[in-house]
This record gives C-alpha cells, structure tokens and sequence, in this order.
C-alpha cells in the first residue's frame, strides 16, 4: 500500500474505533443495551476488588490522555510518527482504551437513586440525551475531523500538512471555553438509576475533567497570549451571567 493512502487508511481505522468506543459509551453510561454497561454485564466482585479495578481502568484512560496531550509528548512523537498520523494514533489508543474500560467494568449494584416517576425519569433521561447532543454538536463547533485527526490524515495522503490550529469564534465557544465537558458532565449524572458503580464512575470522570482541564488551559496560557483575555471572559463549563459574558471574545480551537 503506498504511504499516502496507508495514511487516510489508518485515520479512517483510528475513527472508526472512536465511534465504536462512542456508541458504546451512549450505551454504557446509559444502561442500555446487550453489551456490558456501568449496572450489569459483568459477574459481581467483591466491593473493594471491584473498586480497585475500575479505579485502575479509569486510571489507564486518564494517564493515557492526560500524557499524550502535553507538549513535551507530542514533540517525542513527532520525531517518531508523520504528522498525518499523530492525533490518530491519539484518537486511537484513547478509543481502545475505553473499549477497555467498558468490557472489563465491574458493576457495582447498590443503588443510590431510583426515580420511579414516569414524568421525572423522562425529563431525566431528556437530559441524558441533550448531553449527548451538546457535546457531539460542540466537537463540529470547532473543528471535528481535524479533532479526531481525519483531517491530518487526508491531508496527508494529498501530500499536504495541517495549518496551525487558529483562535476563533465558533458558537458555543463565545460562551463556554469546553463545551465538550459540560457535555460529559451532564450526561455523567442525569440518570433515574443511579447506582454505586455509576457513582463512582460519574465522580472519578468529573475530577479527571477538571483536572485535564487545569492541564489543557496550563498549556494554552503558555502557548497563546489571547487566552488569558478569554480565559477572564469566558466561562469554563457554564456561561457567565450576560454582564461578564462577551460573545465577541475569540475562543480557541483546541490545538491538534
């Protein structure tokens, strides 16, 4: 196979695999469907093993992310991979590893909640959906297949290399610096069943949020004068109340 066309090949495989990982996830966090979910799939486990391994699962993600987003780890992996397959092979080891996450969860059944109302558990599950649609329509608010390194990847087989990410209006991002977040955050908690397997899952993935946070913006103030301005008026998971707020602010498309 010639090296531009091994190139889209292995972006397609690595988006692929992230919209597996991501509809699992729908299912996984929701409690739907055949697969294993965050409530059931897999035998039970005494609680404290069963807690150590899922801590360890989703300490695998996290670390995976959280290294691989820095600087100093992309400038290793330039000088080992091409351009057009960077943020694939990114995409692809944070897919596999929530494919991961997901077979091998251990359930945790102890209920927590149990919404019983029909009309409360609608509304409920209305918001899992909004969650789902916020954060999907934010990743085409900035710049989707360059996100999930289709972009690179194409560009690359063309023989051609990726502009600089630029600092830009895009919708939401005049009013929330990491819409993507708020998205996983919402869905994270809005369920009628919630268990202690869903609760330990929803918290540990909220702290990772604002700590990978804290990471991404540490790196953006060094690397962009502008977002320090943006940073003081913009809101970083909700709006700020419309005085604070300025929809003329630039918020940055996230770097590739």
């Amino acid at each position: 196979m010639p090296r531009s066309s091994a190139y889209l090949a292995y972006g397609i495989l690595a988006y692929l695999v992230f919209g597996a990982a991501l509809v699992w996830a729908f299912l996984f966090i929701g409690g739907l469907g055949p697969l294993p979910t965050v409530d059931q799939g897999r035998p039970s486990w005494p609680v404290l093993i069963a807690v150590a391994v899922n801590l360890v699962l989703l300490g695998l993600f996290a670390v995976q992310h959280t290294v691989m987003a820095r600087p100093a780890f992309k400038r290793l992996e330039s000088r080992l991979l091409p351009a057009g397959a960077e943020r694939s092979t990114f995409v692809l080891a944070a897919s596999l590893l929530l494919l991961l996450l997901f077979w091998q969860w251990r359930p945790l059944p102890a209920v927590v909640w149990d919404v019983r109302d029909p009309l409360a558990a609608g509304v409920l599950w209305g918001v899992y959906g909004f969650g789902w649609l916020f954060l999907v329509a934010s990743t085409f608010m900035i710049d989707h297949l360059s996100l999930f390194g289709l972009r690179q990847a194409w560009l690359a087989a063309r023989g051609r290399s990726a502009a600089p990410p630029s600092f830009r209006t895009a919708w939401l991002y005049a009013w929330i610096r990491h819409p993507i977040m708020t998205g996983f955050l919402i869905l994270f908690w809005a369920t009628p069943h919630m268990t202690t397997g869903h609760l330990l899952f929803a918290g540990a993935s909220s702290a990772y949020i604002l700590v990978g946070i804290w990471f991404e913006e540490r790196d953006l103030l060094r690397a962009v004068p502008e977002y320090a301005d943006y940073r003081r008026q913009v809101g970083g998971l909700v709006p700020k109340p419309p005085r604070a707020a300025t929809p003329e602010a630039r918020p940055l498309r996230r770097p590739n």
